[in-house]
């Protein structure tokens, strides 16, 4: 049997914003957490879960992936789980494609693998992790400094549904703009990052980015200019 994680992986400002977060709460307050590893802001949309065949899996999220290209939601305040132990989160509200896509991914899911209770649901709680472990004590100063910052209101697109295997390898990913599913080394790849924001620039009726040269990325990493 092999574990598994489905999730989307935030980008651009919202994934910048996020990270900056987790790792000012951490510093703060003292809480490791989610920064004992790298952070990786994400939404996980099914699991963890475990499978007899990771290739029944892929061909799930392949399959529901074709359905949708354009897929909204916006990252917007905070929230927590008043549970032991606790978690502190960035809210997602989510768009009505993203309920669905996340619905029926469970459903192809379920049918290939073991997941668990809240992916039945039909109320998912969309979320991306700030705090967690041991942070019960900490947690109303935690969230006082959280509710003192103004409040996040980002708008993002589901990009790519993400395959995650043992270590928080990825697998692969589905790309719902490319519609083509990607192996680990292309879903890292920059080259296929640019294709996909290409593509949805090219959806949404927008103009391709233009390349940045050696001397733009020197301006923009030293602020030159």
């Amino acid at each position: 049997m092999a574990n598994f994680l489905i999730e989307f992986r935030l980008h651009g400002y919202a994934k910048e914003y996020a990270k900056d977060t987790v790792y000012s709460v951490a510093k703060k307050f003292r809480v490791r957490g989610i920064t004992r590893k790298k952070v990786v802001p994400h939404i996980s949309l099914y699991g963890p879960g475990r499978t007899d065949d990771i290739r029944k899996v892929i061909s799930a999220v392949e399959k529901v992936g074709r359905r949708y290209s354009l897929v909204p939601f916006k990252v917007k305040g905070f929230g927590y789980f008043d549970k032991t132990p606790k978690v502190i989160y960035f809210d997602i509200s989510p768009s009505k494609e993203l309920e669905d896509l996340r619905r029926e991914l469970s459903q192809e899911l379920r049918k290939v693998s073991t997941g668990q209770s809240w992916d039945s649901g039909r109320n998912h709680s969309f979320h991306a992790t700030i705090a967690f472990h041991y942070i019960d004590t900490k947690f109303n100063q935690i969230w006082s400094y959280l509710k003192s910052k103004e409040q996040p209101n980002i708008k993002q697109h589901l990009l790519r549904i993400t395959v995650i295997g043992k270590g928080r390898r990825i697998v692969c990913e589905y790309d719902l703009v490319l519609k083509r599913l990607l192996n680990r080394r292309q879903a890292l790849s920059k080259f296929w990052w640019r294709r996909t924001m290409n593509r949805i620039r090219e959806l949404q009726g927008l103009p391709p980015e233009k390349p940045i040269s050696l001397a733009g990325r020197l301006k923009k990493l030293f602020g030159f200019g």
